[in-house]
């Protein structure tokens, strides 16, 4: 709906619209598939409030298959201070699959949102948490397509509604009974779970749990005609309460350890291929030292050379052209004459040009001397050419 730049526009009433606007450009820039929308909230209480919320899907791996389930995330304009609010929208074809982490009505409880503190928690952490939670536990799962004479309607009214048949909920199967651990927006508690100030914090009992006499005790008070709960049946039930709860606390800690793991392995895993850059990087640098100091070493040896013959020259009172330069081979020696002489007959040709120019020999005298050197200068150039071939140097 907004672009980034009209993200800051739509953070005037919140608290701290800096790092809002820092959380949520991170979370849409990781997460192209969420866009950022500004429309009204209604609380539990009846408030409303024009809150911003991320809308879209989300990527979740499971058994192989990567489904993309739709959730809508608010962000009171108390953010980041506060945890938001999570939401799971099932589209038109897909059913709510209630579990400890989403109730009847999409609502999400992680021990992320429970535990959020400003400085340690963002969108893109609880994002990663969303995606490890709903690959154990998937949120939703497809209607079952069938006439509509034997369409039986989905259950809204009890909190655990019953899973569908293993030929009707092809997406995943239904987890164990299990219940939110998380109180509700409304009656002194904030809209995350966590206790507002100056209120109490009582144990939450979603409005259409049984009492304790009846809470998943599994026993049937009435099994025995006499109709009347003793103080057994009601130890029993409480028991059985309180397992439940504890096994509901331990799962959370596994989920929420098994998102720090993977997150930690994420880590691990960039840090491994880091150093083994940086280890490439250092073994290329070792080498090129290795190869520089040897470049050093022959240059140091070519100083010493061009010194030494530096100094021995130094000595020389006069140096014979003739001797100063010697060949190994009469071809070598051949070679060189008909070099030397071919660049004299250059020399001889510039000068006559430029003694024509100044004046001093006609044009007669200069065309029949050119045309002299020039017939010479051609026999030796061939003859270069011919004794570098013999040679076997480079033509």
């Amino acid at each position: 709906m907004s672009k980034m730049e009209d993200i800051g526009r739509m953070l005037v009433n919140y608290i701290d619209p800096t790092a809002t606007k820092k959380d949520v450009s991170e979370c849409l820039k990781q997460y192209k598939a969420l866009s950022c929308r500004y429309e009204e909230y209604v609380f539990n209480d009846g408030t409303v409030k024009q809150l911003i919320n991320l809308q879209g899907t989300i990527p979740v791996r499971y058994k192989g298959n990567t489904y993309h389930i739709p959730i809508c995330i608010w962000l009171l304009d108390t953010h980041p201070r506060y945890a938001p609010i999570c939401y799971v929208k099932p589209t038109s074809d897909m059913h709510i699959k209630v579990s400890m982490y989403v109730d009847h009505n999409g609502k999400i409880y992680l021990p992320y949102l429970h535990e959020w503190t400003p400085m340690q928690s963002d969108l893109l952490g609880l994002i990663q948490v969303m995606i490890v939670t709903f690959g154990e536990y998937p949120p939703v799962y497809s209607k079952p397509k069938q006439p509509k004479e034997q369409a039986t309607p989905y259950p809204t009214q009890s909190f655990m509604p019953q899973p569908p048949s293993v030929t009707q909920s092809p997406y995943c199967p239904y987890p164990g009974q299990q219940f939110p651990p998380y109180p509700p927006s409304a009656g002194g508690y904030g809209a995350y779970g966590q206790q507002a100030p100056g209120g109490s914090y009582p144990p939450y009992m979603p409005p259409s749990m049984p009492t304790a006499s009846g809470y998943n005790s599994g026993y049937n008070p009435t099994a025995q005609g006499t109709g009347t709960i003793t103080e057994e049946h009601i130890k029993a039930s409480l028991v059985s309460a309180v397992e439940d709860k504890l096994k509901r606390r331990i799962q959370e800690r596994v989920n929420q350890c098994q998102a720090e793991i993977q997150t930690l392995k994420r880590t691990q895993q960039e840090l491994n291929e880091g150093q083994s850059k940086i280890n490439d990087i250092v073994g290329r640098l070792e080498r090129d030292q290795q190869e520089l100091t040897k470049s050093i070493a022959v240059l140091k040896d070519k100083e010493r050379e061009l010194q030494q013959a530096l100094d021995s020259l130094e000595k020389v009172d006069g140096i014979d052209v003739d001797e100063a330069v010697t060949t190994t081979a009469p071809l070598y020696k051949q070679l060189l004459n008909a070099y030397a002489e071919e660049a004299a007959i250059e020399d001889a040709v510039y000068f006559m040009g430029e003694a024509l120019r100044s004046g001093v020999i006609d044009l007669e005298v200069f065309l029949k001397n050119v045309r002299q050197l020039s017939r010479k200068q051609f026999m030796l150039r061939a003859l270069m050419q011919k004794c570098r071939q013999k040679a076997g140097f480079n033509a």
